[in-house]
């Protein structure tokens, strides 16, 4: 195990410059960052700020397209995650890396078991996981699968992992997000006690009193740029928002042509999925647009699914035009009017060898066809009419769907539904990788839908797009609602305070 490094000797980890583009996007913009050992540095930021780039980065797992990382001073560049390892940078992910039919030994060596003679040396390896565990406060015999283990003792096995490798650096992402608050306390004693040897921690979460509880110095990224550093004592929770949120709104604000109805299109009324969210109400009326705003992992994407019928609820009602609804099956949703626009618009919403007529028509196919033959000129004429009224651009009716931009595929997704003649649409991440000028064309088609009198429910970790269309935001926070907002007094600040847990406003 590392021995004790002199805190304060100079940063352990150095970021200068570091950027990484991808098709579209650049994820880091130029970001410096500097890590001290012996200290936990909060790494902050909406969805989407460029978090899991970096540690991707730091990690190994992908290569800056610019930059430098230096390790105690020294440039390194990690061509796999394993040069990372051995130069004794951990990152531990949300989804642990364990292998479940292995033991907590067996994993803690995975890659670099002790050998003597050409020999597993299984002694030693029981000996120095025991050390290892014991060192971390685990109670559990390191012979067990890691499958049998709690999500706590799994993390557990992948901090003793660290330790046997020397590790110098660790990089935890959101490692309470399925912890009780007993479990997350003890993780927080673990930490401080690797702080304790030397080493250096990076710790990435969305919530701002577990980052307050256990960081000294605290980075904000925002839109892949570093905007925000100092000593998390100097800093207030009100602040770190405004660093988070505060980049200009992107998107001209769209507002209904005429109030929405009375009477509720769609109603959900305490709807709960074991394990994924609970008591979610929420309703969306003709004419108007609601908004799903929260973190990744607050259950909005779930909600979506059980309402569209691709998963199954647990308990709550729904009602549709005041019926009780409960679909079993997508199938039977869109039937009733209820469709869902994916966030994985290539595998959920697309076959994207089809051609863009064929995927037009999918779901409806049985209007074109005639004793199970299909009337290929009503077909094509449909299509060709539905992706019109999307702009499609070229009009290509016959090309494959997977030549098409990201914007256009998700154009013939609505195309598609648009021609099912669904009145109630719930759009996923609507403009997850689309350009902006593409982005603004998808906003205004929305709004033309519920002008015509759709209900319509947007899910998107944009703030500024949920700020720019939605006329209500409900915001979930751990499954839960947390709050919901009239547009009108609706702010991004505002937004996020709902959305962070433990976040508190000045």
């Amino acid at each position: 195990m590392p021995e004790a490094a002199a805190v304060g000797s100079g940063p352990l980890l150095a970021l200068e410059a570091v950027t990484k583009r991808f098709p579209g996007v650049t994820a880091l913009d130029a970001v410096d960052l500097s890590v001290a050992p012996g200290r936990v540095h909060a790494l902050v930021g909406e969805n989407g700020a460029g978090k899991s780039t970096l540690l991707k980065i730091v990690a190994g797992a992908q290569r800056p397209d610019a930059g430098k990382l230096l390790l105690a001073g020294r440039e390194v560049r990690f061509a796999a995650p394993r040069d990372a390892l051995k130069a004794g940078v951990t990152v531990m992910y949300q989804e642990l890396s364990l292998v479940p039919q292995l033991s907590a030994e067996a994993n803690i060596f995975l890659g670099m078991e002790p050998e003597r003679r050409g020999v597993l040396d299984r002694r030693t390896a029981r000996a120095r996981a025991q050390d290892a565990l014991r060192a971390l406060g685990a109670e559990f015999d390191p012979g067990i699968l890691a499958s049998d283990l709690s999500v706590a003792e799994q993390q557990l096995v992948e901090l003793a992992r660290a330790l046997v490798r020397d590790a110098r650096l660790i990089a935890l992402d959101e490692p309470t997000a399925a912890l009780s608050q007993v479990e997350a306390g003890r993780l927080f004693e673990q930490v401080r006690g690797l702080c304790g040897r030397g080493i250096a921690v990076i710790f990435v979460s969305h919530r701002l009193e577990e980052v307050r509880r256990i960081a000294e110095d605290v980075t904000v990224l925002r839109d892949g740029r570093r905007v925000f550093s100092s000593r998390i004592a100097a800093v207030s929770d009100a602040e770190l928002i405004r660093h988070m949120v505060g980049r200009d709104v992107e998107y001209a604000r769209l507002n209904a042509a005429a109030a929405p109805a009375a009477v509720p299109r769609l109603e959900v009324r305490g709807l709960t999925r074991r394990g994924h969210f609970t008591d979610v109400s929420l309703a969306l009326r003709r004419g108007e647009i609601v908004g799903l705003a929260g973190l990744v992992g607050a259950g909005r994407t779930e909600v979506a699914r059980c309402v569209a019928g691709a998963d199954r609820s647990d308990g709550g009602t729904m009602l549709l035009s005041g019926a009780p609804y409960r679909p079993r099956s997508p199938r039977e949703a869109i039937r009733r009017g209820v469709v869902y626009l994916p966030e994985d618009r290539k595998t959920q919403g697309l076959v994207l060898g089809m051609s863009v007529r064929e995927n037009v028509t999918l779901a409806t196919l049985e209007r074109y066809s005639r004793r199970g033959v299909i009337r290929r000129r009503t077909e094509r004429e449909a299509a060709a009419r539905e992706t019109a009224a999307v702009d499609l651009r070229p009009p290509e009716i016959e090309r494959e769907a997977g030549t098409l931009s990201g914007g256009n595929q998700q154009k013939v997704v609505l195309a598609k539904w648009l021609l099912a003649d669904a009145d109630v649409l719930i759009f996923d991440e609507p403009t997850r990788g689309v350009d902006v000028a593409t982005k603004v064309d998808l906003h205004r088609q929305v709004r033309a839908l519920a002008d015509a009198g759709k209900a319509i429910l947007v899910i998107s970790s944009e703030l500024p797009e949920i700020l720019a269309l939605a006329d209500r935001i409900v915001v979930m926070r751990e499954g839960r609602v947390a709050g919901a907002l009239e547009a009108a007094g609706a702010t991004a600040e505002r937004v996020l305070e709902l959305a962070l847990p433990g976040a508190h406003a000045a």
